[in-house]
Order: structure tokens, then sequence, then C-alpha cells
């Protein structure tokens, strides 16, 4: 089967990075709305007079087509598709932070088209509103949930009973909420207000958003097993919540 028999044609994706290949090309970590994250080789994209030269940004909206059956394709065309202001400053920083969760935690080729629409719609937050360590963690909520990692704020993991916002919890990894009886410190100490603020997506909550921020904290670097995430240093100083 020759390989324009595996072409895709204007499928909506985002850069999330790409990397100086060769003299002239670029190789590029996608994340397209179909086809979840997919490796390209951008041939020719690095010349002065490549079509694709200036195109191929992060955080802006794209159609790509491209061919091949390895797990590196090549790509074909690229098309802007305009609606997403640019990031600036400290939004810069938390897009490229986004980024970076999707490349270490979502395989490739595992298609996720809610998160890609979610991610979508993250950045819009984060070109207009001022709240960037909210919008942070509903990213980080629902990115763990459509990647199989879902939280379990509402419960109490032992009884099942519905979560007392009164009560103190320990958040026990793989396991989810349960009552501190003060017998034991595994896991991360949090108030069960906290647990139904992140359910509800609300973090106006001074408490809320600093234990909310411990939590995802924990569970990330559970589920990275130890990676490093570079922008995480770069924006805990400017996030003060």
């Amino acid at each position: 089967m020759t390989a324009h028999k595996h072409r895709l044609e204007d499928q909506p994706a985002f850069v999330l990075h790409s990397y100086p290949f060769r003299e002239t090309s670029l190789l590029l970590e996608v994340f397209s709305r179909q086809h979840g994250r997919v490796a390209l080789v951008a041939r020719g994209a690095r010349r002065p007079r490549s079509a694709l030269r200036g195109l191929l940004l992060n955080f802006q909206p794209l159609s790509l087509s491209w061919f091949g059956k390895s797990e590196l394709r090549t790509l074909h065309s690229a098309e802007w598709q305009g609606g997403q202001p640019q990031l600036q400053g400290t939004a810069l920083l938390c897009g490229f932070y986004l980024n970076e969760l999707l490349l270490n935690l979502m395989a490739r080729d595992d298609p996720h088209e809610q998160l890609f629409d979610y991610y979508q719609r993250t950045l819009q937050r984060l070109a207009s509103e001022p709240d960037h360590a909210a919008t942070l963690r509903c990213f980080e909520k629902h990115m763990l949930q459509e990647l199989g990692y879902a939280l379990l704020l509402e419960h109490e993991a032992d009884s099942g009973r519905p979560v007392n916002p009164g009560l103190q919890y320990r958040y026990v990894i793989e396991r989810g909420a349960i009552a501190d009886a003060g017998d034991t410190t595994e896991g991360l100490a949090v108030l069960g207000k906290t647990l139904l603020d992140m359910a509800a997506d609300d973090y106006r909550d001074a408490v809320s958003a600093h234990q909310s921020k411990q939590l995802m904290r924990m569970l990330l670097n559970h589920h990275l097993a130890g990676k490093a995430l570079h922008t995480r240093e770069l924006i805990k100083d400017l996030l003060r919540t």
C-alpha cells in the first residue's frame, strides 16, 4: 500500500512542541482532535520561502494534512484557522505548561476529542481571564479525568458517604478521600470544602485554591512517575495561590 493511501486531510490540531530537524526541516509533536498526539516531520519548513515558515506556531488552531504509516508521519499541508488570541506573559508560560503535561501524559495515536476541545477552551481562558491558577486547576482535573485518572472528590473512599464540607480528609492516591481520624499521615490533608469546590471547578476561596494546588501537584507527580516539568519551575513563583 502506497503512502498516499495513508493520507489524512484537514485535521484540527495544535502544535505542542517543535524541534529543528536536519538543515531545513522541523519535527513536530501535535495534538490532533481525531487522532490524539502525533509526530510529524515538516520537510523544508525552515527554508526562508517555505509556505510553512511562521505558520507552525504553538497555541494557534491549525488544519493539518499528513501521510505515512510509521510512527513519524510527513506533514503535507497546514492552514491557520484563526480565532485564538496570542498568549502573553504569564498566560504564555501557562500555555507551555499545558503542552508539557500533554506531551508527558498522553500516549501517541490515542484520540481524546473532549480533551482537545477543553484544551482549546483553556487557551481562550488563559488569553482572556486573569485568574490563571484557577484555569490551570480546571484543566489539570479534566485532563486527568479524560486520561482515565479521574479524581474522587464528592464521596468518601471508604464509606461512600458524601464528602462533608466541614470535615478534614486525607486524600490518598488511587483511593480518594478518607476522613482524617488523626491516626495516619498517609496522603494529603485537605478540607472537605476544598474537594467539593474542586468538583465544581470553583477556586474563589483562598484555602480551596491553595489546597487544590497541593493536591494536583501530588497527583501529577505520581502520574508523571518522577518526570520533572520545566515550565512548572518557571511559573511556580508567579502564581501564588
